[in-house]
């Protein structure tokens, strides 16, 4: 083996175990009870809450996907960071304290589903089971492609097997997870975050200095193409609304809202938000200059990249020592498995809470219900290496699609039963399902404008959000007004807001 690759190995396996040590720490730390095991007994502190956020939430999209969009487009690619930073910070304006607030209020909700059926007072099961089932279908689907990347990492930056990197990033995040719940999960997702954010500084910077500076790097793109300087280039008013509107897909994320209802108090909001958007900002802005850097550097070393998305791998290959190349690939990996372990925690409390508990066991005391979270943990994971063992499986382009599934189906119902008492059951399963087949017809059905697919012209969740918040309101309106419990709830949420 090469001094390289030695190097390399010596900083992911330091990564790798810290990550298993925290989960460990984790494992001791917490209370044994569902609350403890699903949500971190609602102790988060606001930078945790913050970075957890974050880390879960960009994935490996953040150091492979939008570098290799600003290298391939330009500074076009300046819209969906514009756009996600706006929906970000709304979230945290909006649902972020509203939901710490009525989570608790509403019968001590734990999960997503949990949420729903206490707020509208649900006795029936639907809203639970037809949300537990998207959660459980799309997330164990996006939970497999997040493996894949693991996997196609291992394979281009290590040089070792697919299938050695799919079991190795698998084993390390179902370890942690399964010991130490959510705590965990949120603990290493607080380092995770940190890794990233010193990889998006710390890379840029590297990148910018070996091309002579910013001026010459913005000269040598400008003689490549002077239209990836254009921030306009080749976009419609459409397609600028299709980037920015990814932002909208933040209100319906459950592997993300759920931080907002972990947090120790609704008080830490404010500091939680303004670390959060912070390292957001400074993520999203190094994530921009790789890529836009990226171009310039090919140019200069007149190399042959074949996959834009790989752009961070390059630099961290020959710009950087041995050591500091297996930490930059550790940031990689902690996109990457941050994501997998709360798309997997989210999935395991939904099979607990909302399928074993409700169907199979309803008496099931909270060890019970914790040994059931962690059996869920390992079957999810399972699964979704079956589905990822071929990392050209169909089901991935399923996946490319989640943002917007969860944003429509989700978004609307989660923001208008926070502000919008009047709301009721039968406005929030119409909206539920409005949104999620008005995004599954968009994008698969056969339908085209001036021969261009709906989802190229548009993008799925614009329509999707807009059609499930008329369903919302149109439904509501049209049948029963809210129980007086719930006007209970929403007084309570409002008095613990203002007080």
């Amino acid at each position: 083996m090469n001094g390289v690759s030695t190097g390399v190995l010596v900083s992911l396996a330091a990564y790798f175990l810290l990550m298993i040590g925290i989960g460990v720490y984790a494992y001791f730390k917490q209370a044994n009870d569902s609350e403890g095991y699903m949500l971190g007994g609602r102790s988060l502190g606001p930078a945790v809450t913050a970075l957890s956020a974050g880390a879960s939430d960009m994935s490996g999209w953040l150091l492979l996907g939008l570098p290799g969009y600003m290298y391939s487009s330009g500074i076009v690619s300046i819209w969906i960071a514009l756009g996600l930073t706006i929906g970000a910070f709304l979230n945290y304006i909006i649902v972020a304290p509203r939901l710490r607030v009525y989570t608790e209020v509403a019968d001590n909700a734990i999960t997503l589903p949990d949420y729903f059926a206490n707020r509208f007072v649900d006795r029936s099961h639907l809203l639970r089971v037809i949300s537990a089932i998207v959660i459980i279908i799309f997330f164990t689907v996006y939970t497999a492609a997040s493996l894949v990347g693991g996997g196609k990492l291992f394979v281009s930056a290590l040089g070792l097997s697919y299938q050695t990197g799919l079991w190795v990033t698998a084993g390390v995040v179902v370890a942690y997870t399964l010991f130490g719940g959510f705590l965990a999960v949120s603990m290493t997702d607080f380092v995770q975050g940190v890794i990233m954010l010193f990889a998006m500084i710390i890379v840029p910077i590297v990148a910018f200095s070996d091309l002579g500076g910013v001026t010459p790097t913005i000269d040598a793109v400008r003689h490549i193409d002077p239209e990836l300087l254009n921030i306009t280039s080749g976009m419609t008013f459409m397609s600028i609304v299709s980037l920015m509107a990814w932002g909208l897909g933040y209100f319906g994320q459950p592997h993300i809202i759920v931080r907002f209802m972990a947090i120790r108090s609704v008080k830490d909001i404010p500091t939680a938000r303004n670390i959060g958007m912070s390292w957001m900002i400074i993520s999203l802005i190094g994530a921009l200059m790789v890529g836009f850097a990226g171009r310039a550097y090919v140019q200069k070393t007149a190399m042959t990249l074949e996959d834009p998305e790989t752009i961070f791998l390059v630099f961290t290959q020959f710009l950087f020592h041995p050591l500091v190349s297996g930490f930059l690939l550790a940031a990689i990996l902690a996109a990457i498995m941050s994501t997998i372990s709360s798309q997997l925690l989210v999935v395991s409390s939904s099979l607990t809470k909302d399928v074993y508990k409700l169907f199979f066991d309803r008496e099931a005391p909270e060890a019970r219900q914790v040994l059931v979270g962690r059996i869920s943990v390992v079957v999810v994971a399972v699964v979704s290496i079956l589905l990822a063992s071929d990392p050209e499986s169909s089901v991935l382009n399923l996946v490319s699609n989640a943002w917007a599934g969860f944003g429509a189906a989700f978004g609307p119902l989660v923001i208008i039963s926070l502000l919008w008492e009047r709301m009721n059951r039968n406005g929030a399963v119409a909206g539920m399902v409005v949104g999620a087949l008005t995004v599954i017809l968009w994008i698969y059905g056969p339908f085209t404008i001036n021969g261009m697919p709906l989802n190229d012209w548009l993008f799925a969740i614009v329509p999707g959000f807009i059609l499930s918040c008329i369903a919302i309101y149109g439904v509501s309106m049209a049948t029963g007004g809210p129980e007086e419990k719930v006007r209970a709830q929403f007084k309570e949420m409002e008095m613990n807001l203002n007080g």
